[in-house]
């Protein structure tokens, strides 16, 4: 029999009960009430009136006022009127009163009176005691259908709540189990359900189910082992180094690379932990050391290759540690299940690094001298002793006065470019006085300025400030800095330059009037060789760049804080020397 029709017929029969015993009671306590009503009404108000009558006879009738009383409940008798034989004692108790009245002192008359009154109390005594009889079996039967009827209804629900909960829990806890064993990948799992319900049903497609996965995962173990071969082939042929540890840091696969780099034979890692084993390897140490730092920012590539001796010669490796998450089956959130450690051989790309600097260099050095003659030349043709210019050669002079000045300056940028990649800047850092620092950017810059009326206004507190940095080349970037001021300030303006001390450190701003930086471009006005799109200025891009480095290398900042059409604002933040 299905669950639905066992619980149809199970409900539906203690819904029927139910309501049957409801409907049984409703009648026997409308009937009862009914008896119980007559008996009141009739019966006893009957009694009521003979009572009342009575006492008017024994304190006499003669009396106006008791003569009024008894006349009153006879009255109301007359209306009373409700069992066989009554009417008949009614009319003789009115007959006999009558003549009674016509002849108070008879007391034959008297006597008769209270023979009817007697008689009629007795009619009603006996009618209560019928009727309560009646009432009495009407009980007895109530009690009987209803004992009875509840007595099934107790029956069925006991049935119900005994058989009922259990014939469907039970299917279902030993089918949860069932399935926990089979996420457990417990194929060999079966369900045995001997009823042909639901659940019998459920069990039989279930097992249909569990068998075909036991046959899937059968079929699938040799496939998978080709797979992971496969897969350890292709790692061990990459030709980065790879190592794989899972979510306890145990190594699961190092690829022969990585053990030619590292020194270690493959049969003393696979399944050590990794910790382990950088006890005595320094170059695993240096590799892993990223996954004890607790961090909730995805590692990426550092920024600075590590030197590796490999292939026979120094190479240069990037590092990467790749988290491996997934999200389990049945469950929402991601979960980390181990680390892939990649080295990407960068050498090649850092040799052709080297040759291009040294090209810059080599090219920008061999400039400085041709530049150098350049400008000696122009300096003695300008000198009158050697001969008079007209004006259309005087233009000329200017003319490649200023390509070689900016051919000067651009030799200048490369080769600060160089050093700065090749990792040979030289730094003097010594206490410095800020003031002479910006009053000789102003002055490299003061014709610039007053070419376009422009007035470079200076702010200095009263205390003298001190830094702890290179002068020439904290001057140079100060220098770099306003000569962009200028170059973008509209004619007439006023460019600002501000010291001040900020804790441990002295800031210097400079800020202009001009054009601004469009927003989108603020992140990338430091980088190499970035140039603003559609700008008519003049410049290699490098200007900034170099600051950055430069002031950065003396452990300060810089930053830019602009807002288009208004203006810019550059600042410089260096250590205080210790003097101050």
């Amino acid at each position: 029999m299905k669950i639905k029709t066992k619980l149809v017929l199970g409900i539906g029969l203690l819904f029927v009960m139910i309501t049957l015993l409801t409907v049984i009671s409703s009648v026997f306590i409308s009937k009862l009430s009914n008896d119980t009503k007559n008996i009141l009404v009739a019966n006893y108000n009957t009694i009521e009136y003979s009572r009342n009558m009575t006492i008017a006879l024994n304190k006499g009738i003669v009396e106006s006022e008791q003569e009024q009383f008894f006349e009153n409940n006879l009255h109301k008798q007359q209306q009373n009127v409700t069992e066989v034989g009554e009417q008949s004692l009614t009319y003789k108790l009115i007959a006999d009163y009558q003549s009674l009245k016509n002849s108070m002192n008879d007391s034959s008359l008297l006597k008769a009176v209270r023979s009817d009154i007697a008689d009629i109390m007795l009619l009603n005594m006996q009618a209560i005691q019928r009727k309560s009889n009646v009432a009495q079996k009407t009980a007895e039967s109530a009690v009987f259908w209803i004992a009875i009827i509840g007595t099934i209804c107790f029956v069925v629900s006991c049935i119900l709540l005994f058989n009922l909960p259990g014939n469907i829990a039970n299917p279902i806890k030993q089918l949860t189990n069932s399935i926990k064993q089979i996420a457990a990948q417990n194929y060999s799992q079966r369900v045995h359900f001997e009823s042909h319900d639901e659940f019998g049903e459920l069990a039989k497609s279930f097992n249909t189910m569990a068998e075909k996965l036991e046959e899937y995962k059968a079929g699938n173990i040799e496939k998978m082992l080709t797979e992971k071969k496969r897969i350890d082939t292709l790692i061990n042929n990459m030709h980065e180094p790879v190592i794989g540890l899972d979510g306890d840091n145990k190594i699961i696969f190092f690829n022969d690379n990585a053990l030619k780099i590292t020194g270690l034979k493959l049969e003393n890692v696979l399944g050590k932990q990794v910790q382990d084993i950088s006890v005595h390897n320094d170059l695993l140490r240096t590799l892993i050391q990223d996954l004890f730092i607790q961090s909730s920012v995805k590692p990426v590539a550092q920024a600075a290759p590590m030197k590796i001796y490999a292939d026979n010669k120094e190479s240069y490796f990037e590092k990467e540690i790749i988290p491996i998450k997934i999200i389990p089956t049945g469950e929402k959130e991601e979960k980390q299940i181990g680390n892939v450690i990649l080295l990407k051989n960068i050498t090649e790309y850092k040799e052709l690094d080297f040759a291009k600097t040294n090209f810059i260099a080599t090219v920008s050095h061999e400039f400085k001298t041709p530049i150098s003659s350049i400008k000696m030349s122009v300096q003695l043709l300008e000198n009158e002793r050697i001969g008079l210019l007209n004006e259309e050669q005087k233009n000329l002079i200017e003319s490649i006065k200023d390509d070689s000045n900016r051919l000067l300056k651009i030799t200048g940028e490369l080769l600060n470019v160089t050093q700065v990649e090749s990792g040979s800047v030289q730094l003097n850092v010594v206490p410095a006085n800020v003031s002479e620092i910006i009053e000789y950017a102003v002055s490299a810059n003061k014709n610039a300025a007053e070419q376009k009326n422009i007035k470079l206004q200076i702010n200095m507190p009263s205390q003298s400030l001190s830094v702890f940095a290179d002068t020439e080349k904290t001057a140079w970037v100060l220098n770099n800095i306003i000569s962009n001021a200028i170059r973008y300030s509209y004619e007439n303006s006023i460019i600002t330059i501000d010291a001040t001390k900020e804790n441990t450190q002295t800031k210097i701003s400079v800020t202009d009037t001009g054009q601004g930086i469009i927003p989108e471009y603020i992140p990338k006005i430091f980088d190499r060789y970035f140039r603003i799109p559609g700008t008519k200025k003049e410049g290699t891009g490098l200007g900034l760049s170099i600051s950055k480095e430069f002031i950065e290398a003396q452990k300060g900042s810089i930053e830019v804080d602009s807002e288009y059409g208004k203006g810019s604002r550059f600042t410089i933040r260096l250590p205080l020397s210790l003097r101050e």
